[in-house]
């Protein structure tokens, strides 16, 4: 029977058994992808919010540089500075260590940290993970390759992330579907096995067709693909925090859910999500067919 995590906010509905209530680590996360448990993620920039999600069974959480969107207000993650995420997850970090927190903890490598070189990656993956980092995460497939392998040599997680990836949605023509025609799916595909081989333990995949999805998750044994717009035949699933409670200032992604309709408080939508994505119930592959 589950029962409830404890938590400073008060009772929450059973959300994991709990075996799964120990610290998550790299070992654990590809554990659960080789039996097939679906893993959850939710982003987060603030300590309070952390610990909600962390005591609501969430496995891994992102501290995006969607931060720049929903807290600075910018129009894009591109203005995100390295600085901004570095207190960003400083802040979660502390977090989770205030309520003894399991979560997994990923911090994005922002727009301009990494591009330059392998060296100044390394210097900007450095920075996260002194601020609290377990994994770091960065955008895109082909040069990125060597960036990835370069970092995990080194003892640092690389979580990857293909389809649309945000930071160069201005070269994407906006925030569009990727990987619809043969010659984009070849290419993805070519681009994950890479980065599975360059060591990359996770993939988001967002924005990409749930059959592609799919198809790339069965084909990655060693790297849990993550979906976002991908639907459900990826490895686990990632939200944006203030997406999944409906607190979009724009407009509201399609494949997106508003945990906070039926829930009584943000702890219940949490843990309603974590059901969720762990019942297969979210997401809705009715919602995916790009």
């Amino acid at each position: 029977m589950s029962v409830a995590p404890a938590s400073p906010y008060g009772t929450l509905p059973p959300a994991v058994e709990p075996a799964q209530r120990k610290p998550l680590s790299l070992p654990r996360l590809a554990d659960m992808h080789a039996r097939g448990e679906k893993i959850t993620m939710l982003t987060a920039y603030d300590a309070t919010f952390a610990a909600m999600a962390d005591a609501a069974g969430v496995e891994c959480i992102l501290v995006g540089d969607s931060v720049g969107m929903v807290c600075q207000g910018l129009h894009s993650t591109v203005g995100v500075s390295l600085e901004t995420m570095r207190y960003h997850t400083e802040c979660v970090f502390r977090g989770l260590h205030r309520v003894q927190g399991t979560a997994w903890l990923i911090a994005d490598l922002p727009f301009g940290s990494y591009q330059e070189s392998r060296e100044q990656a390394l210097r900007s993956a450095t920075v996260l993970m002194q601020a609290g980092a377990h994994m770091v995460k960065l955008e895109g497939g082909g040069w990125t390759t060597e960036t990835v392998r370069f970092l995990v040599e080194r003892g640092i997680p690389v979580c990857a992330h293909l389809g649309l990836t945000p930071q160069t949605v201005h070269a994407l023509g906006g925030y569009r579907v990727q990987g619809r025609d043969d010659a984009a799916a070849q290419r993805l595909k070519q681009e994950a096995h890479a980065l599975q081989e360059a060591g990359a333990a996770m993939l988001v995949l967002e924005m990409v067709p749930a059959l592609l999805a799919a198809e790339l998750s069965a084909a990655l044994p060693r790297c849990a693909t993550i979906g976002i717009g991908a639907g459900r035949g990826t490895a686990g699933q990632v939200l944006v925090l203030h997406d999944m409670l409906g607190m979009n200032l724009g407009k509201m992604p399609k494949f997106v859910r508003n945990f906070m309709a039926d829930a009584p408080g943000i702890a219940q939508a949490m843990a309603a999500y974590v059901r969720a994505v762990k019942d297969g119930s979210f997401p809705d592959d009715r919602l995916h067919a790009w």
